[in-house]
């Protein structure tokens, strides 16, 4: 054997020993067959049509790929499953989500809440839910350092200097500095709470009626879990950490309640958005679907794909569908990281509450468009 080829058989072999070292970058990886999903000829695809119409209503005319889909999605009627499901299987190819830690991920739900509320304050309803404040600024750092580019800084005026915006504690105790900046009263401060950890939601007012709202901004202060709270505390396991969970704690300790929600120093402000859409509005710019529209990092999946869920439900049920990456969220980041909206109303709650599965994403990816030809005439 000649020196050059022993030398290729040692690094060749050293490579193969070695191939833990070269790991991919997270997100979105290799292609995959449909045949390869979990439970991918199971799921009724017909109840996905709805959602690939909505991220159509966002992304046809932003891509050539996109175009050609949307184009030939609009032209059908509402499918079976097996038509849609050849659908997605000609214009899409299917690719694997991996993560920093391997290809499973962690998969929660949100929901939209329903609380009770009304245009004043009165004995019963004390609980502020704030407009965007005029004072809150939003500082676009992206031009002079690209590692900040999409992710704004926000902050208020003292004088001539920008400080950090007030933190949940200065809002919600002492001075008030939000007074007067009240879009809504509710009744109860745990679930304007979670309203703002869900982001949009429904207030019903004395007369039966109800106002939507929606996300408006945030105070940029970072997100911080109440489970992770109470796990440094000594209170829950990791393990025990869900909503019924946590809510249960709160019930048997009132006295501490303020002090744990102050301890997420993020807030977030509201803007009433129409009452007569079907679900509330997501980061796309598009209503979610219960089951069909999840919540993303963007940084790894773009908004509007097809992604094929791999999970389960809290009682051990396969949960193996296809939704839409059509929201974002504050707590939503990594690859492998995915949030499902469940629904409105207390079983979408209870589903939401419930969901801290381990699971497995795989992207659809448009194909790109075949060039038509034509045969030159004689």
């Amino acid at each position: 054997m000649s020196s050059s080829v022993l030398l290729l058989a040692l690094l060749g072999s050293v490579l193969a020993g070695c191939a833990g070292w070269f790991a991919p970058p997270p997100g979105v990886g290799r292609e995959i067959g449909f045949s390869r999903l979990p439970g991918w000829t199971e799921d009724r695809h017909s109840e996905a049509w709805p959602a690939l119409l909505r991220s159509c209503d966002k992304l046809q005319g932003r891509d050539p790929a996109w175009e050609h889909l949307c184009l030939a999605a609009r032209a059908r009627a509402l499918p079976g499953d097996d038509e849609a499901r050849a659908f997605f299987e000609q214009f899409f190819t299917a690719r694997v989500v991996d993560g920093d830690g391997g290809r499973d991920g962690l998969i929660t739900g949100y929901y939209e809440p329903l609380l009770n509320g009304s245009r004043t304050r009165s004995e019963r309803f004390r609980v502020p839910l704030y407009a965007r404040p005029d004072d809150l600024l939003t500082i676009e750092l992206g031009s002079l350092f690209p590692e900040l580019r999409g992710r704004p800084v926000r902050g208020r005026l003292q004088g001539r200097r920008v400080v950090p915006y007030y933190s949940r504690t200065e809002i919600t105790t002492g001075s008030a500095p939000l007074a007067g900046n009240e879009l809504l009263w509710v009744d109860d401060p745990v679930e304007a709470f979670l309203l703002q950890v869900q982001g949009s939601g429904r207030v019903r007012l004395s007369d039966g009626s109800e106002l939507a709202v929606g996300y408006a901004d945030q105070n940029g202060h970072p997100y911080r879990s109440l489970g992770n709270h109470l796990i440094a505390l000594g209170v829950l396991t990791r393990e025990e950490v869900t909503l019924p969970r946590i809510l249960e704690w709160i019930a048997a300790n009132p006295a501490e309640t303020e002090r744990l929600l102050n301890s997420n120093p993020s807030y977030i402000f509201f803007q009433l958005r129409d009452a007569a859409l079907d679900g509330p509005l997501g980061s796309l710019g598009v209503p979610l679907i219960a089951r069909r529209s999840l919540a993303v990092d963007p940084a790894f999946i773009a908004l509007g794909l097809p992604v094929w869920l791999d999970t389960e439900l809290p009682d051990g049920t396969p949960f193996r569908q296809l939704a839409f990456a059509q929201d974002t969220g504050g707590a939503i980041k990594g690859a492998v990281r995915a949030d499902l909206f469940t629904g409105r109303g207390p079983e979408a709650g209870h589903l939401a509450g419930g969901m801290k599965q381990r699971g497995r994403l795989y992207v659809l990816v448009p194909r790109a468009p075949q060039p038509v030809t034509t045969l030159s005439q004689r």
